[in-house]
């Protein structure tokens, strides 16, 4: 795509989406509500190769699934205050999150990092209900739980508005700086190159096509700003259904182009700026359904089925394919019984299919009888089967190391607490 073609595609897809009221994907923008919040997971365990826990994946394209299988800790929390108001009621919102990750159980010495520092403007008459906001945050990244897949995530530093009533639904814009850092020459210390992107995001949501559902879109255009490097896009497609037996049901159709998949730097995640060294020749698609229902009190299920295909003539064609389902009955109000079951087959060019399949179960106190009840407090038991072909991929993607060596199964234990709040 020519460099004229960039320039003219924003205003193209702008018009296009108002046009049509083709509907993004729900914004982020405006949902730290005041307080203290935040995410916690942490845990211990051990496993059939000795040491600590074993988790069970392939690497690579592909996700775990994770119930009885994340090795890591993690937390993310801060505070929202509003921090000045208008006569006319305009209202300024700031935002400060800390987050600390270490890959094992303990924290240690893990550094503590700052995931959202941002203020936002509401109640601007001339954003008709919209909200203007600059700084870095999380923006607009749903996931499928079970996978902790965010199959698009516009995190970054930028600044937008969000909300905006347009037709039957909202738009939203915003503009990020990716990967914003320099390539030094060690001899001479000058600058000789980037690889910082300039990232535009359009988000247009809650187009009514059916009692109960609604259609979002979102798309990504990035601009790579240093020599040979290559600029590339994203395109994501979501059908949203409530109401399915208690709960609701999530269609997603996606396709990315260079770094617009998200390859490299953007921790695969489609939506953020990739690695600006990929071509057009790189692209991604994705087909997914992520369901959760909840036909009574006691009885919750979450399903996923995925396909996603990538390519490049470097590499040629790969394609990971998954199936999962995570079934929970609650005995009371505060114990249930969790299951899951996932399967992953992964092909790629010149090599055999890789397979793997995790079984976990795991009995769970927890704050409610509800799927999304949080805190949890579980203890769990997980099996993983693989096949030879995949033998170097799940010892090389284990946190506990290659402690399987040829052995094509493996045994964890464990506890582990997952909170939000």
């Amino acid at each position: 795509m020519n460099q004229r073609m960039l320039k003219l595609l924003p205003l193209a897809i702008a018009a296009a989406l108002a046009a049509l009221g083709a509907s993004a994907a729900r914004a982020d923008a405006g949902h730290d509500e005041e307080g203290f919040h935040g995410y916690l997971r942490a845990g211990a365990g051990t496993s059939s190769g000795h040491g600590p826990q074993a988790c069970y994946g392939l690497g690579g394209n592909t996700m775990k699934y994770r119930l009885g299988n994340e090795c890591d800790a993690y937390f993310e929390g801060g505070y929202t205050k509003e921090v000045a108001k208008s006569a006319d009621g305009v209202s300024f919102v700031a935002t400060l999150w800390g987050t600390e990750y270490n890959s094992g159980s303990d924290f240690g010495d893990a550094k503590l990092g700052l995931a959202k520092a941002y203020v936002e403007a509401k109640g601007l008459d001339f954003l008709g209900g919209g909200v203007a906001w600059i700084g870095k945050r999380y923006y607009y990244r749903p996931d499928i739980h079970m996978l902790d897949l965010q199959y698009i995530n516009l995190n970054g530093t930028g600044g937008g508005i969000d909300g905006v009533k347009a037709g039957p639904g909202k738009f939203s814009y915003a503009v990020f700086k990716d990967n914003d850092s320099n390539i030094i020459n060690p001899q001479t210390g000058l600058v000789t190159n980037t690889n910082a992107a300039i990232r535009q995001n359009f988000i247009y949501e809650g187009l009514p096509v059916n009692e109960g559902g609604s259609i979002d879109v979102a798309a990504s255009l990035i601009t790579a700003q240093g020599d040979g490097r290559h600029g590339g896009w994203q395109l994501t497609a979501l059908h949203k259904q409530d109401k399915v037996f208690g709960g609701s049901n999530t269609f997603g159709l996606q396709y990315g182009v260079g770094p617009g998949t998200g390859i490299g730097v953007g921790n695969d995640r489609m939506g953020a700026a990739g690695s600006t060294l990929l071509n057009s020749d790189v692209k991604r698609s994705r087909i997914f359904d992520d369901l959760v229902v909840q036909p009574t009190p006691e009885f919750s299920m979450e399903f996923v089925a995925l396909a996603q295909h990538d390519r490049s003539d470097a590499t040629g064609s790969t394609t990971w394919t998954t199936l999962g389902a995570r079934p929970a009955y609650a005995l009371n109000n505060h114990f249930k019984l969790q299951m899951e079951l996932g399967t992953h087959r992964v092909t790629q060019p010149g090599a055999d299919t890789l397979r793997l399949t995790k079984l976990t179960f795991a009995p769970t106190i927890t704050a409610g009888k509800g799927y999304w009840d949080r805190p949890e407090l579980r203890a769990f038991i997980t099996y993983g089967k693989w096949n030879d072909a995949a033998r170097a991929a799940v010892n090389a993607n284990n946190n506990s190391g290659p402690v399987f060596g040829s052995n094509t199964s493996g045994t964890s234990a464990g506890l582990q607490v997952e909170a939000w709040f």
